[in-house]
């Protein structure tokens, strides 16, 4: 397998599995992500909050881990990357007003590479302006905002070019599968013996 450099753009109040399980996964599977949020060091930690879905009009948030950056910010240069991911939560209503975050984004998509957003993470992608003619999915709540970006919305998980998007972390499993096959990734099995001695 080739290992891939993938940037993670995550902020305060992101959710909590949308950034901790992607960053652990892709690490796991021989990929390099590197963390950051403009204005913070490597080192340094976000907030995460953690999302919860209980039958109410909308989700239940609640206070998650301290999640410590990989990179500083000011050092990264998406030309480095291999690859993108966007977790959802609350930081992206702020991190979308960061010229720098909107320009990285433009990179991934001038240059067709991976990228992997879900939940409220698109929100960053219709402020960059590069959703015109995908089909996508987000968070339901955001529909109308990736919508007016010029996107066309579905109910799923959603691989459309370059672009892997999903609802929210329930849907890690598809949506993760979906990102890695897009990577590229190859995931060999070998066997195990569970054989015992009687």
């Amino acid at each position: 397998m080739s290992s891939k450099r993938i940037l993670m753009i995550v902020g305060d109040y992101g959710e909590d599995y949308e950034i901790m399980v992607p960053f652990q996964t892709l690490e796991a599977v021989g990929h390099d992500v590197h963390a950051v949020c403009p204005e913070k060091d490597g080192g340094e930690t976000v907030k995460t909050a953690i999302h919860d879905f209980r039958g109410d009009q909308t989700y239940l948030e609640e206070r998650g881990h301290d999640f410590e950056l990989t990179h500083g910010f000011d050092n990264v240069d998406p030309t480095d990357y291999d690859a993108l991911v966007v977790p959802g939560g609350r930081a992206p209503e702020y991190l979308r007003g960061y010229d720098a975050v909107l320009e990285a984004v433009q990179h991934f998509f001038s240059t067709d590479k991976p990228v992997a957003t879900l939940c409220h993470g698109p929100q960053i992608l219709a402020a960059a302006g590069v959703l015109e003619g995908y089909e996508m999915t987000s968070y339901p709540a955001v529909q109308p905002e990736v919508e007016a970006a010029g996107c066309t919305w579905v109910d799923e998980v959603t691989t459309d070019r370059n672009l892997v998007t999903a609802q929210a972390w329930p849907d890690h499993s598809e949506w993760l599968a979906q990102f890695i096959d897009l990577l590229g990734t190859k995931i060999e099995h070998g066997s195990v013996d569970t054989a015992t001695d009687s």
